[in-house]
């Protein structure tokens, strides 16, 4: 994760004046939509890099998005005063952002030791069937982790087919993306509407019409799709299977309790509200939510005790893309301040 240098300097330069002054927020009523700019910036930047200047990108997402984060700050500092933007940013990466990221953490670990071993034939039945148990997932234990369980499975079920690239388009679709829209633990946005009060549940009822409806409309094309092209390929040379059928198992299974229990310290700052909050630089934390916090790390450092490495190496875990998603959320959050 990052701290811009700009942010850096706004918190820590006059600690004192910044933590001691009276706090004002920011207007954001009376903000113009130029404001708005760096964070847009950031967006197009993480579109964009990854395809028009891959190997820039690669080595400095971070830099980029630490930039784009002193953009929005430093203008901060001088149109507001150093103490104004300075708490906002504190606030900000305090209240939401170190909750937000702690959750995605524990996802991605929890769900690298669950490994779905074992291999099936990837006909246009068997693919949209795993895109819907994606989807389904996606929402309980995070689009992150859906991904990180069914990603492989998927391509090895289909790595025989010629035409295959279609299956992970439509896998980003629905298990990294519209599968996420029903909980908190499914989408960012979504998580950080949960931490400013929004009820746990009220994406369940409010959005479940428009999520069947759009996720069924993509899964619908995907099967017709995968239907013209599978029988395309039954007049081609058959390609060797690199992954042979074999039973599928789930393995890891320890780590199951450890995902129902971050779920369920979610619900526990949801419901228990002892009124106690604890000054952290300045910003008053909630005693909730620093204790679901807590539960959640440690469930997802005891995944790392209890799993097994081998269902990592098969899962092709690694910290790499966890560490991407910090750095730019950080620059992301920082941004929409």
């Amino acid at each position: 994760m990052i701290f811009p240098f700009a942010a850096l300097a706004i918190a820590l330069l006059l600690p004192g004046q910044a933590l001691a002054a009276e706090i004002h927020e920011l207007p954001g009523a009376a903000m113009s939509l130029w404001w708005g700019l760096p964070f847009a910036g950031l967006l197009l930047s993480i579109a964009t890099g990854p395809l028009l200047f891959h190997h820039l990108w690669e080595h400095h997402y971070g830099k980029i998005a630490a930039g784009w984060a002193a953009l929005a700050v430093v203008p901060l500092a001088v149109a507001f005063g150093i103490p104004t933007a300075g708490e906002a940013v504190l606030h900000t990466l305090l209240s939401e952002y170190m909750s937000f990221i702690i959750l995605l953490f524990a996802l991605y670990t929890i769900s690298g030791g669950i490994l779905l071993a074992g291999n099936i034939h990837g006909t246009p039945l068997t693919n949209a069937g795993l895109l819907l148990i994606g989807a389904l997932l996606a929402s309980v234990i995070g689009t992150t982790g859906a991904s990180m369980i069914l990603i492989r499975p998927m391509l090895r079920a289909n790595d025989n087919r010629p035409f295959n690239a279609h299956v992970v388009i439509f896998f980003i679709f629905l298990v990294s993306n519209i599968g996420g829209s029903l909980t908190p633990l499914g989408d960012p946005p979504l998580f950080v509407g949960f931490l400013r009060g929004v009820d746990f549940f009220w994406t369940t009822v409010h959005i479940l019409p428009d999520t069947l409806f759009v996720g069924g409309l993509v899964l619908a094309v995907f099967l017709a799709i995968d239907l013209v092209l599978h029988r395309r390929e039954a007049g081609m040379p058959k390609i060797k299977d690199p992954t042979p059928d074999t039973k599928v198992r789930l393995r890891g299974l320890a780590n199951l309790p450890l995902l129902a229990g971050v779920i369920g310290a979610i619900l526990l700052s949801a419901s228990w509200k002892p009124g106690v909050s604890i000054p952290i630089l300045g910003v008053s934390l909630e005693l909730q939510n620093l204790v679901r916090d807590v539960i959640i790390l440690v469930l997802a450092f005891l995944s790392l005790k209890v799993s097994y490495k081998s269902h990592r190496e098969a899962n092709g875990f690694t910290w790499g893309p966890i560490a991407e998603v910090a750095k730019l959320f950080a620059g992301i959050f920082i941004c929409i301040v």
